[in-house]
């Protein structure tokens, strides 16, 4: 994790209703110390609260379906077409337990919490997937939900994606944290003519971008740019990601205050 100062953090922590002090060991100073899971707050409420997020994610779906009838066209009714589509934070919106760690002062990214949530948790759809999805399914276009949720959880993922009334779940279609998401896609290309995959991390298109550091995955960005938008379909996520301690670029000006 980053390294904030107390002043920074304490108006994050106000900013986003946690008690800064709370549950935190001793700082050495006055017996308490501050909650640096605060910092997560600006990104939590953009990603949760904000309408240009929810703008973006309905932009995303009408973007795919428009690409999606396209690859439609230009394939025969033999193609045997198929989508590949990440869950988390591409068709499930978690951010409900993300907001509730940061507020009890618990670091989210170590993912203890997870499995919890996988098993009893409530996730809310993303806008517009459920009508992306189910347009795909109607045009006889495979879904496939390829994700690093828990296979121990299967049972509970599957359950959750059934209650939110997705179309084509089932122990097939649902391929769980186990082999590389390189090799899960892999087995899906090996029946099918796979024509689009949405996620909000840069892995859900490529094994190429889990094996690079965050200046490689930039460069291949670059390398990849006529895919994005066509048949790689990003979302935003400002909850967690590799870029999550990036050294930011600031300006060297002398600080002016008018």
């Amino acid at each position: 994790m980053m390294t904030f100062s107390r002043h920074t953090l304490l108006a994050a922590a106000l900013f986003a209703g946690v008690t800064p002090f709370a549950n935190a060991a001793t700082d050495g100073t006055d017996g308490e110390a501050l909650c640096a899971q605060a910092a997560y707050s600006m990104g939590l409420r953009y990603q949760q609260r904000s309408a240009e997020v929810a703008a973006l994610q309905r932009q995303g779906y009408a973007l795919a379906t428009l690409r999606l009838e396209q690859a439609i066209a230009d394939h025969d009714e033999n193609a045997n077409l198929a989508i590949i589509t990440d869950l988390d934070e591409t068709v499930l919106d978690n951010s409900a337990l993300l907001a509730r760690d940061m507020q009890a002062c618990h670091d989210y990214t170590t993912w203890d919490t997870w499995k919890h949530w996988e098993r009893e948790g409530e996730p809310r759809l993303i806008p517009g997937a459920a009508d992306f999805l189910e347009f795909a399914d109607e045009q006889g276009v495979d879904i496939f939900y390829v994700s690093d949720r828990y296979q121990e959880n299967e049972a509970d993922t599957i359950a959750s994606l059934e209650a939110l009334e997705l179309p084509q779940v089932s122990k097939d279609s649902v391929m769980l944290l186990g082999p590389p998401k390189a090799e899960r896609r892999a087995e899906v290309v090996e029946n099918h003519t796979l024509v689009m995959q949405l996620g909000d991390s840069l892995h859900d298109f490529s094994g190429e971008f889990a094996d690079a550091d965050l200046e490689g995955q930039r460069r291949l960005v670059e390398e990849n740019a006529e895919r994005f938008g066509d048949d790689w379909i990003v979302f935003p996520n400002a909850g967690y990601g590799d870029w999550s301690e990036a050294e930011l670029n600031a300006w060297e000006a002398t600080l002016e205050v008018e």
